[in-house]
This record gives C-alpha cells, sequence and structure tokens, in this order.
C-alpha cells in the first residue's frame, strides 16, 4: 500500500522547517450509512437524524461499554489497518433542490487514498518529534460539534470546519486553517466541500466518557495543539489528536441555476441545519491490545507501520453491514431522514 507523493507532500508543507510531520493518516471506506447513534441516543432505533459510519462491523444501537468490546465483537473492519475496530461517525450532506426535494451528496476519497468514500483518519502526536502521548483505553469515547448548533460557537471555533476545494490540490493546511469556515461554503466549490473533524488532546485520566461526552477531554489550556500548547490542570494527559477528514463531491450540483434562486447556497446537513454549525463527530475506541499505542510510541508515518497489520483497499471495502433502519437514501427525498 502506497503513501502517495501528493499526500506527502501536503504533509511536509505544512511544517516550517520542511520535515515531514509523523502522524497516522489511513483511510477507512463507508461501512454503512444509517439512523442510529450509539453515543448520544444509546438504543434508540431510530435516531434522529442520519450518520455515514466508518470502521469495526460489530457498530450497533447500543454498544454498552460495559458489556461491547469491538475488537471482539468485530469480524471486520472497514479501515486500512485491520487491528482497529473503533467506529468514527459524522452527519451525511444533502443538496436541496429548489422543488425542496433532497438528494444525497456522494463522498470521495482524499488525496493519495483508496477507498469507498467514508473518513480519512488521523491520529497525530505532538509534533515536537518527542512527547509521548497515552493511547486511549478500551471503553473511551467522546464527540466534537453539536447537531443542535444552528450558529456559531466559541466553543467550536475552527474545531469543526469546512474548505471549499479548489479544482486541483488542497489548498493550504488540512487542520482548520486558512480559508476553511465554520459555516459551509456560499459559493461553488471546484473540487468539492472537505469537512474536517478535530477531536480533544487533553484526558482527565479517569473517566472513559462523561454525561456529555465532552468533559472528559479538553484542548490545550492556552495555545493549540499545533503550537505545543500545555493540557490544562483538569486534563493532564495527553493524547493523540484524532482528526477526520471526510470529502463530499458537490461538483454535479455546481450549476447555480440549480440554486435557491435567492443565491443562498443549497447544501444542509442531516440535522436539517442548512448553514454548516452543526457537523459534527462520534468517536468509539476500538483497537485490539496495545497496538496503537505501538503505532504511536514508533511513531508510525501515514498508512504503512511496521507495528500494525495491514489489509488491501479492496479488503476494506469488502466491510460493509445493512442498516438497522431500512430507508432508501439513494434517490430524490421529499425531506431529510427523521426531519419529518
Amino acid at each position: 500500500m502506497q503513501w502517495k507523493g501528493l499526500a506527502l507532500a501536503l504533509l511536509a508543507a505544512e511544517s516550517c522547517s520542511g520535515q515531514l510531520f509523523e502522524m497516522l493518516r489511513f483511510g477507512c471506506s463507508q461501512l454503512t450509512t444509517d439512523r442510529i447513534d450509539p453515543l448520544v441516543t444509546p438504543g434508540s432505533v431510530p435516531s434522529p437524524h442520519l450518520h455515514q459510519i466508518v470502521g469495526g462491523n460489530s457498530f450497533n444501537a447500543s454498544m454498552d461499554p460495559a458489556t461491547h468490546d469491538l475488537p471482539t465483537a468485530s469480524t471486520c473492519t472497514s479501515c486500512t489497518f485491520s487491528e482497529d475496530f473503533s467506529n468514527y461517525w459524522t452527519a451525511v450532506l444533502f443538496f436541496r433542490a429548489q422543488n425542496g426535494t433532497y438528494k444525497r451528496v456522494p463522498q470521495f476519497a482524499s488525496a493519495g487514498i483508496t477507498a469507498r468514500g467514508g473518513i480519512l483518519v488521523y491520529y497525530i502526536p505532538p509534533y515536537d518529534g518527542k512527547t509521548k502521548v497515552t493511547a486511549f483505553k478500551p471503553g473511551f469515547r467522546m464527540l466534537v460539534g453539536d447537531a443542535e448548533l444552528r450558529s456559531p460557537s466559541t466553543n467550536y471555533a475552527k474545531k469543526v470546519c469546512h474548505r471549499c476545494m479548489p479544482l486541483t490540490g488542497e489548498g493550504t493546511g488540512v487542520e482548520c486553517q486558512g480559508s476553511d469556515t465554520v459555516a459551509l461554503p456560499k459559493e461553488a466549490c471546484p473540487g468539492g466541500i472537505r469537512s474536517v473533524i478535530t477531536f480533544p488532546t487533553c484526558w482527565d485520566g479517569k473517566n472513559l466518557d462523561s454525561p456529555d461526552h465532552k468533559s472528559h477531554v479538553a484542548y490545550p489550556a492556552s495555545g493549540t495543539f499545533d503550537s505545543g500548547g500545555p493540557c490544562p490542570t483538569t486534563h493532564p494527559v495527553k493524547i493523540p489528536q484524532v482528526m477526520y477528514e471526510v470529502m463530499w463531491d458537490t461538483r454535479p450540483f455546481n450549476d447555480k441555476s440549480l440554486w435557491p434562486t435567492d443565491g443562498s447556497q443549497p447544501f444542509v446537513w442531516s440535522t436539517g441545519d442548512k448553514d454548516g454549525y452543526s457537523q459534527h463527530g462520534d468517536y468509539v475506541f476500538g483497537w485490539k491490545d496495545d497496538s496503537l499505542q505501538r503505532a504511536l510510541d514508533k511513531r508510525c508515518t501515514g498508512d504503512v507501520c511496521s507495528e500494525l497489520k495491514i489489509q488491501t483497499p479492496e479488503e476494506a471495502m469488502k466491510c460493509t453491514k445493512p442498516p438497522m433502519v431500512e430507508e432508501d437514501y439513494s434517490g430524490w427525498l421529499n425531506e431529510l431522514p427523521g426531519m419529518s
């Protein structure tokens, strides 16, 4: 499996010194698209809105951490590293036509990755090349973003963002930088829309979860993760930065004659949010044994790591599961799933 030259150049370009940053960066193909959410609404079938999910095939509506062990319950994973049975999921993007009907926006793989849609996942240790991070423990889970958010929030400024992609290339940086916006882009994007979700990098060292799935983790007390900002005293344990990159192929909808007559952008998240503030990411840890810690200690880079077992993209793409909620998302819809 090759980590393409374009992706290498992209990551190297982020360093002022020109060095290549060490981080796991790997594709996870679509496991399923379903209206369940074991983190926010465990046991509810259906959940309020639609998600796209990748990772281990033991994903279900409940996933009680006291009884559900992802590595043993899963028989396959849609991710590159075959010891990663974690689940990663986000909201789904739709196009809203002038007549009020909706069409799901297709996804495509990020640069240098062979996958069927899904999510490009990053695990990033501190950029100084030496600071050790603690891998997550079995039962760990977290959430960033807010499905109910309909206006800008300082809590998620530049943590959940969108980029209007150029026809070729990546633009500047990969981590909610430069021209990235919290709101959905207002213009037609020649290369589609990229959604990035960056998770907290500090843990309280005690709780694997919290009632809001957020309070047990935190962002640096000052500065940023990129600048090496310190963890707050309440959350002293450094954890790797988990980051999601999702590519939405909005190009088939770039004809402005299809857009609303008032000139507003036509895309809407599956939460019913037409502005973009409600995009969010859920994470449930499921790496086998100490495989993630070994990879982080080794400072593996890209989608190749001597400490980890790897499967081909074709093998990863075979790992799918049918949705628990039987709904047809393939054609034009009169309403968003769950939004009636």
